[in-house]
């Protein structure tokens, strides 16, 4: 064969890899597609495999004919060369029967870190630097509220003394750039240049922070950036990218892996939905090896033996270790009064009529899911009113019901006949924490169930703050600083991230809740965090209808919670999932979830 009989390289996106046979390769090529599950023959001599693909399975490139004619392109074979070492480190590590003379000791951090280093680390976010120093690439996945960003920034600026990186890519949600720009103002007598990407990337910055909707946008630009120097790209609330290859963040994040010397994600959340998320999250952070290893660990369906196989890869701070008041959040069940009732069993009729075959169609069945959430609180939230998220209108004392009315101008004309339980539980709530003098966290799914609940509620002087508001920073002041003002009124997807309340509220109300357990966790963190007093007295009430699609929720979240609280090996996941008595909303929906709400649909057939 003539010389360079296969040329190996990155396709545009990174996340693939080209392979380009020299003429009269053609057979040998068709052969080695063979052994790629992920293969793409584009031409005769030109395949195209996905990266993790390619380094999972580096030894079919060994029936290569010709071996000294194999070809790599330079950031492909630094990338290989790389996975090899991180593949043959990470083994090292999963075996107990090793000494990993490599290992960074929790004494040692404050001499790596140097004196440029100002803030303080607990003994916890030390032994968290130590560990992640110990691997080349790793995993932080302490709760919220432990301080995973003061860790990330510590293992950079140790990275950045041992000259092993340059520069710092953040990537995470708008509400982590304040964190990000405090700590690094708190924590470095010298702070990096650090810039939010606005624009093209600044090349004097020392750190980039961008969020992941902007990111597909800017991978080209970013990607550069990242090559020009030895970087390190931080994955901030990483859970984002759970999708992995198969979601616009996933698919960006895994586009720019490659291009990083070193690559760490923080989430305190890393699997909401079961193992596929985890497999995202490692594939990432090791290429090739870090999902096949999650997939192994567990295949047997032992938890308690995976947590063991997979605890060296990642490094997690516990409620326990923050030593926090408990937190016990209680389900309240309301029994929807008649009319409400009657409402909801003929809306899950029609819905199961429509669903019927189109369980694989996750937008509709979306769509459905957030119809029955919205009627298990008040079927009104489906009727069209002059806005889409204008307010109901309830009226006291409630109407008498005409006999001749129709289901579709019942369901409209609710509000003036019945009370929502729901409803009538927050507010009951509410008003005895204020006459307390205390603050209530209320949150809802739905603006317009947000928006009901401030009119409800006016006396209270509500905050409110969902997607919409122009005014968040303000409103989140009001309710911190007023105190007049004892409710916020907001929704996870909005305010589940990125903020504390802990110093000003210790109640919280859910009026519902969806599938995405992550979401879930991260909303109860907003008054259950690092710094809060050991006896601080905490009240969560979780409201939920009987006979409705609350429990199937309750279910799924209680299956989710014990899964990610095994594979962590952190009891308290595991313990929430068991609730006391007292991303779009079809966000977090996978196969067994879609299987939970049919069988709750084939109850109430049309």
């Amino acid at each position: 064969m003539a010389e360079q009989s296969l040329r190996l390289g990155f396709s545009d996106d990174t996340a693939h890899v080209v392979l380009r046979a020299s003429p009269g390769g053609e057979d040998d090529l068709r052969r080695l597609a063979l052994r790629f599950s992920s293969c793409v023959q584009r031409s005769a001599t030109t395949l195209e495999v996905e990266l993790d693909d390619l380094l999972a399975n580096l030894a079919a490139l060994a029936g290569w004919p010709d071996k000294a004619g194999v070809e790599w392109a330079p950031t492909l074979k630094a990338l290989v060369t790389d996975s090899a070492s991180d593949a043959q480190r990470v083994s090292k590590r999963l075996d107990p029967a090793t000494d990993d003379a490599d290992s960074v000791d929790p004494p040692e951090v404050p001499d790596l870190l140097g004196p440029d280093w100002t803030g303080p680390l607990t003994p916890f976010q030390q032994r968290d630097v130590a560990k992640l120093l110990s691997l080349r690439h790793g995993a932080n996945f302490s709760v919220p509220g432990a301080g995973k960003t003061r860790v990330g920034l510590a293992v950079f600026h140790a990275l950045r003394r041992s000259q092993a990186v340059e520069r710092l890519l953040v990537v995470g949600p708008k509400s982590s750039y304040e964190a990000w720009l405090e700590e690094n103002s708190e924590c470095l007598a010298r702070p990096l240049r650090m810039k939010v990407l606005d624009g093209r990337p600044d090349p004097a910055a020392d750190s980039l922070i961008v969020n992941y909707e902007r990111l597909s946008r800017s991978v080209g630009e970013l990607g550069q950036w990242l090559s020009e120097a030895p970087s390190m790209l931080l994955l901030d609330e990483a859970h984002r990218m759970k999708r992995g290859a198969g979601g616009v963040y996933g698919a960006a994040c895994l586009a720019l892996g490659p291009l990083a010397r070193r690559r760490l994600v923080l989430t305190g959340t890393p699997a909401p939905n079961g193992a596929r998320d985890l497999e995202s999250l490692f594939g990432f952070v090791w290429p090739g090896y870090g999902r096949r290893t999650v997939v192994q660990a567990v295949a047997g369906g032992d938890l308690a033996k995976a947590s063991k196989v997979l605890r060296p890869l990642f490094t997690r701070t516990t409620k326990k270790e923050l030593d926090l008041p408990k937190m016990e959040p209680k389900v309240r069940w309301v029994s929807m009064p008649p009319r409400h009732r009657e409402v909801y069993d003929a809306l899950t009729g029609q819905f199961s009529a429509r669903a019927a075959g189109y369980e694989a169609d996750f937008q509709s069945l979306g769509g459905t899911i957030a119809y029955l959430l919205m009627a298990a609180t008040s079927p009104a939230l489906l009727s069209v009113g002059s806005t889409r998220h204008e307010p109901l209108e309830y009226r006291v004392p409630p109407l008498g019901v005409p006999d001749d009315s129709s289901l579709f101008e019942l369901m409209k004309d609710l509000p003036s006949y019945e009370m929502s339980p729901k409803y009538a539980e927050a507010l009951h709530i509410v008003a005895g924490n204020a006459e307390q003098g205390r603050k209530t966290l209320v949150w809802s799914t739905f603006i317009r169930s947000l928006n009901t609940l401030e009119r409800m509620m006016a006396r209270f002087s509500p905050a409110v703050v969902h997607g919409g508001t122009e005014d968040r920073e303000e409103q989140i002041k009001r309710f911190r600083e007023d105190d007049d003002c004892k409710v916020l009124l907001s929704n996870p997807a909005t305010l589940g991230e990125g903020i504390s309340l802990h110093h000003d509220c210790h109640d919280a109300v859910y009026i519902d809740r969806d599938f995405a357990a992550g979401r879930f966790l991260q909303s109860l963190d907003r008054i259950h965090r690092l710094g809060l007093p050991p006896d601080t007295d905490l009240s969560v009430t979780v409201l939920a209808s009987e006979g409705t699609i609350d429990e199937v929720v309750a279910q799924r979240l209680d299956d989710k919670l014990r899964f990610m609280g095994g594979i962590l090996d952190d009891p308290s996941l595991r313990e929430l999932g068991d609730l006391g008595e007292d991303e779009p909303v079809s966000g977090g929906l996978n196969p067994e979830d879609i299987r939970a709400l049919m069988g709750h649909l084939r109850g109430h057939p049309a």
